[in-house]
């Protein structure tokens, strides 16, 4: 069966990434792990990782989204993965302590960005525009008028 699986160069701190990610998801699990490579799975989803060394650097051109349902959510995972040198961006993005852009985004968010009533969408998507994490009442508000 063909697979695709991300597949993350590190800079020599494989063991440490891998114990940060299984820690912030609470559906992960190791396969392997040592001091030069890891497989490990993260919400059903299987990630590789090697000790590649400081050549290659993580980019905003790729990034994990991670779609949740509550404020609740949003605000665990935003917290987790900002903790101990990670950093906020706009809309719903930051990176983690290892440089790994994430999106942490509600459902509402899409619901609200595909409504027909394009009134309604447009503010939701203003109010989406201007917030780091994004806060599910903000756009309830927004997209109500």
């Amino acid at each position: 069966m063909t697979s695709i699986t991300p597949f993350l160069w590190l800079d020599n701190n494989v063991p440490e990434a891998v114990a940060f990610y299984t820690s912030v998801f609470p559906n992960a699990k190791i396969e392997t792990v040592n001091d030069f490579m890891a497989s490990f799975e993260l919400e059903g989803q299987r990630f590789n990782a090697l000790n590649g060394g400081p050549k290659f650097r993580f980019n905003e051109a790729i990034s994990f989204f991670i779609s949740v349902d509550t404020q609740q959510e949003v605000d665990y995972f935003w917290n987790r993965l900002i903790a101990d040198g990670g950093e906020e961006s706009n809309c719903g993005w930051l990176k983690d302590k290892f440089g790994l852009s994430w999106q942490v985004v509600p459902t509402a968010l899409g619901r609200y960005l595909s409504d027909p009533d394009r009134k309604k969408a447009d503010r939701a998507m203003q109010a989406m525009m201007k917030m780091r994490k994004i806060i599910i009442a903000d756009l309830d508000k927004a997209y109500a008028g």
